[in-house]
This record gives structure tokens, C-alpha cells and sequence, in this order.
């Protein structure tokens, strides 16, 4: 069963704490935090010390996805906020975009940086990103994230060319026997429809996802409890 990650972009920020708290009661697996710059992406969302205010507030892992344009400039700002000052460290993710980092001798200075800090590094590509130059960092990425959806804003529509490209990673990684885990981001509901009788967590899951982001699906449902067993495919 996949590992669901309900991301904050979608909660009530003036209850963020309290949200947080409910999905992980209600059953998440992981806490997905979007940081966007409102260059690399058309809008702004948190910074460092939301992130730190999250940190302490859980112990699931936290997944931070950074939608910024300098990440060996910035990265560093929020993995010094995922410290905690109790020692009691969740596992963290940092995942920095192949459209910024470029190549993977860029990938590989951005992934020194984040486990220099003790997180586990990550790589995005966006929906009109081929997926053939991330497939050599199968071996050496902790998480690769394919965005399903264009980054920036929450509640756009699933891109269905993401599913080649998870399918493309799970043969890669099958081939080379890696541990990365593959990630899917946007769009990701347990609905189905006449036109979609699988929902797209079914049919990102049954691609290769190990991990589905899920906002608006979760955190504009009325229970959550029963939304994210829906997404990892049980019972609602």
C-alpha cells in the first residue's frame, strides 16, 4: 500500500497546527510541505520557521518539497528549521527541482548539501519534463517526485503523462535494485469517475508510486480519517 502525505498547501493556515495534528491522528504517513519562492513558481507559501513550527509539532516524517531557484543558497535555511532542539529528529526529505539543478552533477552538489544537514535528498520534474535525466539518480536519490500537475497552485487537474514516467522509474529502479522511493504529486484522489473508473491514487499506486501528496483531497474533505484510507486503497 502506498504511503499517503497530505500537503499542508491545502489546509486552513490559520489552524496550521491543528491540522497537522488531525491528519496525522486521523492516519498519514508523512507531512508534505510545498516551498515556493514566486520565481521558479507564480506564488509564495511558508519559510523557515512555519517549517520549524511544524517540526515540533509531529513525528512523521516531513517531506519538503522546494519549488525555489537558488536551492544550494536557500536548502540550507530549512534544514537548519528541521532540527530539532530535542534530538527526537523525524525523518526528513528535501527535494530540489531537475528544471533548477539542470544536470546531475547539479542534482549531486544539491543532495551533499541536504544530507550534510541529515535529510534524505529528493528530485522533482514537472509534468513537461522528460523523465529520461533523472532516470541515472534512481541509484543515488532518495525520492524522486513526479509532479502531476503543474507546480505553484493546489487543485489543478491530474496530467496523465506522469504515468509513463513513474513506470519508467519503477523499471529503472527494478534493474539497479535501488531503495528510491518514487513519489506522485497533484490531482491525486480516491474518486472515480465515468470517464476514470480507476481513481488516479489507484492508477498512480498500480504505476509505481510509493508515496501519493494529497491536498485539497484530504484537507477539504470531511473526514480524513476516511479520505486517506480511501487513498491507501482500503475502506472509507
Amino acid at each position: 500500500m502506498p504511503l499517503i502525505a497530505p500537503s499542508i498547501l491545502s489546509a486552513d493556515f490559520g489552524r496550521l497546527g491543528d491540522e497537522v495534528k488531525a491528519v496525522a491522528a486521523a492516519g498519514a504517513d508523512w507531512i508534505h510541505i510545498d516551498v515556493m519562492d514566486g520565481h521558479f513558481v507564480d506564488n509564495l507559501t511558508i519559510g523557515p520557521v512555519v517549517v520549524a513550527g511544524i517540526r515540533d509539532l509531529t513525528t512523521l516524517p516531513l517531506d519538503v518539497h522546494l519549488m525555489i531557484e537558488e536551492p544550494e543558497k536557500y536548502a540550507p535555511r530549512f534544514l537548519e528549521a528541521l532540527h530539532r532542539s530535542d534530538g527526537k529528529h523525524a525523518e526528513r526529505y528535501v527535494s530540489v527541482h531537475w528544471e533548477v539543478v539542470g544536470s546531475v552533477a547539479g542534482a549531486e552538489r544539491a543532495f551533499r548539501i541536504i544530507e550534510q544537514h541529515g535529510a534524505r535528498p529528493g528530485i522533482v520534474i514537472n509534468p513537461g519534463t522528460a523523465v529520461d535525466g533523472v532516470l541515472p539518480l534512481v541509484e543515488r536519490a532518495a525520492l524522486i517526485l513526479v509532479m502531476s500537475v503543474e507546480p505553484g497552485w493546489g487543485g489543478q487537474p491530474f496530467d496523465e503523462s506522469s504515468l509513463p514516467k513513474l513506470r519508467a522509474l519503477a523499471e529503472a529502479r527494478a534493474r539497479c535494485g535501488s531503495s528510491c522511493l518514487l513519489e506522485i504529486d497533484g490531482g491525486i484522489s480516491a474518486e472515480t469517475a465515468p470517464q476514470r473508473p480507476v481513481s488516479t491514487a489507484t492508477a498512480a499506486a498500480q504505476a509505481g508510486a510509493d508515496v501519493l501528496v494529497a491536498g485539497s483531497a484530504v484537507f477539504r474533505s470531511k473526514n480524513y480519517t476516511a479520505t486517506i484510507a480511501a487513498l491507501r486503497g482500503g475502506p472509507e
